[in-house]
């Protein structure tokens, strides 16, 4: 069985947590560097997941948006940023959106 690549688009700290779970697609990138790399990694078909910062978000073009926000391959999930402010979504919300999971009461 065959699965699809995860990359990841964030800061240092982004980047890190994700090496370190096995993730060897990480991009420590910001700014307009990282909305290239979000622009390559979103026409490019080798992969199945792009994780992005929410930082960078703000970065994109609307054109970029509204294709991270229909598409399906690969599927584009945004997550908080180090030092998120209070009106953002929590990790912990973003699973439970994104996955149905609530990682509070996993143990």
């Amino acid at each position: 069985m065959e699965f699809d690549r995860i990359a990841v688009i964030g800061e240092r700290e982004i980047a890190l947590g994700f090496k370190l779970v096995g993730i060897s697609d990480v991009f420590m990138e910001t700014g307009e560097a990282a909305a290239e790399r979000f622009a390559e990694l979103l026409t490019g078909k080798e992969y199945g997941l792009v994780i992005v910062s929410e930082s960078i978000r703000k970065t994109l073009s609307k054109a970029a948006l509204k294709t991270a926000e229909t598409t399906l391959r690969p599927l584009v999930v945004f997550i908080p940023a180090p030092g998120a402010s209070e009106g953002e979504e929590s990790v912990e919300a973003l699973a439970k959106r994104v996955l149905g999971v609530n990682i509070q009461s996993v143990k």
